[in-house]
């Protein structure tokens, strides 16, 4: 029986075309992320799974695709759960992972830690547009700074490299979990209901506010406290100023630090950025991670209909590996979705060199095939892109195949010499 000749289902083969613009979007990340100081780094692909498993990466902890023990500590008839099977997981961000690695080199990394990760993870997802089970990401995160300095060089870091790639009209909505506590309990919401209300208020831009609040009350939250809460999201919506609505509900209920601290965001962003994105407060903006602590962002494209990247705040997660709290925050690009509207768009790489093809004759050997790999080589050494590869019969094909991928100039060498 033939293998199987297609990739697992929900992963995919990557063209040479599409391998090119991965490849040059790589190099932009990380030219323009290296300007703001972020140093590149490095985790395996596999976490202990109980690092994975830890109720701190929400609902992707129910996507793990989980590795078996091996040799004799694998032992299926005796199994009776996971742990029994199971050791290690595919990672499924780099966010547990990072925080692995600076809890375990901490004294050998600066404070504050500028971390940049790019690499594959792995999720059992079902598979649609711009969502694979195995995909790249892309994170820059800031470790030890505790003020806003890290959201506000973040924002800008990513943004920067968008708008170097030639994203335009695209938003970053910013939001701050502890400005969604401070609704739900100016509502009059158990605390313990939060992360369930959290979850129906996320589907906000689907279903609209009817829709979360007869799912709301469908999970039998009262009726006033559900009113109470819809009529905030009404009122910041009519503002002409939504943080200045917000602020006046939330006195004495939201910390008069954290209004501070992110309007100041805010403003700094927009006294420094670019035209070719706005910044937007959307008080619907959740982010599903449970790990978030603080301020919480997104990146939002007209072209793609969702989101390309987002992050926020995680305050608390190295405590969870070195029982001392450390401040952390990152950003992550959606790198596949961008490679896919790229894609979509007919983006061609920018060629800084002159690209040029030697077509060589089957017959040209011994003294003139060694003068015309001289040639290119010389050609090469002068910055020169040069393919050299045999003629083939239908050579008009494929002289078209090598100008539809740039190639300036065509120089085709037979046995009698050259012919342009």
């Amino acid at each position: 029986m033939a293998l199987n000749k297609k990739p697992v289902h929900g992963m995919k083969d990557i063209m040479p075309e599409e391998m090119q613009i991965r490849d040059y979007v790589m190099r932009v990340i990380k030219e323009t992320y290296g300007k703001f100081g972020f140093a590149p780094m490095e985790t395996p692909c596999m976490e202990n799974i109980e690092n994975l498993s830890s109720r701190q990466g929400g609902e992707n902890e129910k996507l793990i695709f989980k590795i078996l023990k091996r040799g004799a500590q694998l032992n299926l008839e005796t199994a009776k759960t996971d742990a029994d099977v199971v050791d290690f997981g595919m990672r499924y961000d780099l966010t547990v992972p990072l925080v692995r690695y600076y809890s375990n080199h901490i004294n050998e990394l600066p404070s504050p830690f500028k971390a940049l990760q790019i690499g594959n993870v792995w999720r059992a997802d079902r598979p649609q547009r711009g969502r694979y089970r195995q995909f790249m990401q892309c994170d820059i995160d800031i470790l030890g700074e505790e003020s806003n300095l890290a959201e506000i060089e973040l924002i800008l870091a990513t943004t920067t490299t968008l708008g170097r790639l030639g994203f335009q009209n695209f938003q970053i909505r910013i939001n701050d979990r502890r400005i969604l506590k401070a609704m739900a309990s100016y509502s009059g919401f158990d605390e313990k209901d939060y992360d369930n209300i959290f979850i129906t208020l996320d589907k906000m831009d689907k279903i609209g506010v009817e829709g979360v609040k007869h799912e709301l009350l469908e999970s039998g939250y009262g009726i006033e406290a559900v009113e109470k809460y819809l009529v905030l999201f009404k009122g910041m919506d009519a503002s002409k100023d939504a943080l200045a609505f917000m602020k006046e509900k939330l006195a004495g209920i939201l910390d008069e630090d954290v209004q501070t601290g992110f309007q100041e965001i805010i403003e700094s962003v927009n006294a420094t950025k670019g035209e070719y994105f706005k910044l937007v407060f959307d008080p619907t903006l959740v982010r599903g991670m449970s790990y978030y602590t603080g301020t919480i962002f997104e990146v939002a494209m007209p072209e793609f209909g969702g989101s390309c990247g987002g992050g926020g705040r995680y305050d608390k997660m190295v405590g969870r590996f070195t029982g001392k709290d450390v401040p952390a925050c990152g950003f992550s690009i959606g790198f596949e979705r961008i490679i896919l509207l790229l894609l979509e768009s007919g983006f061609k790489v920018p060629n800084q060199n002159k690209k040029v093809a030697y077509l060589i004759e089957k017959g040209v050997s011994g003294k003139a095939l060694c003068d015309i790999i001289a040639k290119a080589q010389k050609e090469r050494q002068n910055g020169t892109q040069v393919l050299v590869t045999r003629m083939n019969k239908n050579k008009k094909f494929q002289k078209e195949q090598l100008l539809a991928d740039g190639y300036e100039e065509i120089r085709q060498f037979y046995k009698e010499g050259l012919k342009n």
